[in-house]
């Protein structure tokens, strides 16, 4: 057998350990010691970036771009370096350069009425003027000042590779910022549980009941629920285990776990022998310590993504012999829920202190009881209808002996009737010959 465990101090009372799953869905765990973990999550860089928080997504996303840019404005300033893109700069602002020479073949400019070099990339005339033409390369702005000539192959390239990057970058930010602002996880927040878990009679059996409800009129699609039994134990061989998680059957083999969550509905645990509150009473319930992690899964209409609402409810939320109230009224042509009574339950004081267990043993005995009962008095009236039958053959059997001795008498006399009978016609028959004579 199990032996279920609860965490004791020193002056012997229970403590109440953690909750396992918060209230609002949020699972208490946190993970140590994970080896190779920064590797394991960039490994999955999509996936880590649609689970971090938003302030962390916007500071990669801004610093994704300043580092594209500044990298690929450091290799321009470095080919215009080495091409020498820099040496015997203009010095007067008004210096201008013929913009005929960028459609032919020519290798120069005019500046200053002087013809000189080509540069790599005009209007370049130092980092800043690089890292201004890297940021318009990569966002296509397009201001038509500056820009890569023929002159520097590697530039040329270089623009190529810049604009295969930002591609790239561009897409893996959107798709991670769509990703993460179609998630389910606010849908959540229009779904909700009641505070407290209910233990009453429904059907003359002892049943666990939650209410769930939807905020919102779009609908959740395919929506149904599930619910684990959280508990410690030691095992026969003791072996201790301290979250062993069993599942509450809440109606899957017979449907009635999926929900058409359209008004607040009520979900029923029916307590019988293959429960684990089995032997549950409602002491055992003010002593135990154990959790019930309930769980809400189905798509949300508007995007068809799978969403899952969690919460759970410890020892001291379930109350004993208590219902629900009633939230929907029908109020002339619709029905009106009011949210205000969601949480809210009421006593039921004839709901018995005993587990399901002791209840069927009752209810075992009180129906061997009365099969025993129905057994001896059928007994006691098989032994009165026998006797009255064999008072009933007794006088029969004397009826048959006065019938057999009357009809041997009746026999009798006959007999000595006919026999006179004879006698007397005799003799009138002589009688008659001899007056004939």
């Amino acid at each position: 057998m199990k032996q279920e465990v609860g965490a004791h101090d020193k002056s012997g009372q229970v403590n109440i350990r953690s909750r396992f799953v918060k209230k609002n869905g949020q699972c208490n765990v946190v993970f140590t010691n994970m080896e190779e973990r920064r590797q394991r999550y960039l490994a999955d860089i999509f996936t880590t970036c649609v689970d971090i928080r938003w302030r962390y997504l916007f500071s990669i996303f801004c610093i994704s771009f300043l580092l594209s840019w500044l990298f690929f404005g450091i290799i321009f300033y470095s080919v215009s370096l080495a091409h020498g893109d820099f040496e015997n700069l203009p010095t007067r602002k008004g210096d201008g350069l013929l913009a005929g020479s960028l459609h032919g073949p020519s290798s120069g400019y005019i500046a200053g009425g002087q013809t000189q070099r080509m540069p790599c990339i005009l209007h370049v005339q130092g980092f800043v003027g690089a890292l201004l033409f890297s940021m318009e390369t990569q966002t296509t702005i397009g201001y038509g000042w500056r820009c890569v000539t023929e002159e520097c192959p590697v530039a040329v390239i270089t623009v190529v590779i810049q604009s295969i990057v930002g591609c790239i970058i561009d897409s893996f930010m959107i798709g991670t910022i769509m990703a993460k602002m179609a998630r389910p996880k606010k849908r959540n927040q229009t779904l909700m549980f009641s505070k407290n878990a209910v233990i009453t009679l429904r059907d003359s059996k002892l049943c666990l009941m939650w209410r769930v409800g939807n905020l919102r009129k779009s609908h959740i699609v395919e929506a149904h629920v599930r619910a684990q039994l959280i508990r410690s134990y030691v095992t026969e061989e003791g072996e201790f285990i301290p979250l062993e998680q069993m599942d509450l059957n809440v109606g899957y083999d017979e449907g009635t776990d999926r929900l058409f969550l359209v008004s607040p509905l009520v979900v029923i645990h029916e307590i019988d022998k293959d429960s684990p509150l089995y032997t549950l009473s409602r002491a055992d319930l003010e002593a135990d310590d154990f959790e019930i992690v309930v769980i809400l899964e189905g798509m949300v209409e508007a995007t068809a993504m799978t969403t899952q609402f969690r919460s759970s409810y410890l020892a001291r939320e379930i109350f004993w012999g208590h219902r629900f109230e009633p939230v929907i009224f029908e109020d002339r042509d619709c029905y009106k829920v009011d949210y205000s009574r969601f949480h809210k339950t009421y006593e039921v004081p004839s709901t018995p202190h005993l587990s399901a267990k002791e209840l069927d043993e009752a209810r075992t005995l009180s129906a061997f009881c009365y099969e025993n009962e129905v057994a001896l008095s059928g007994g006691e009236e098989e032994e009165d209808i026998f006797d009255s039958s064999q008072i009933v053959g007794m006088e029969r059997a004397e009826e048959r002996r006065t019938s057999v001795d009357f009809h041997n008498m009746f026999h009798d006399n006959s007999t000595v009737a006919s026999g006179s009978h004879n006698v007397m016609l005799k003799t009138n028959i002589q009688s008659a010959i001899k007056v004939s004579r």
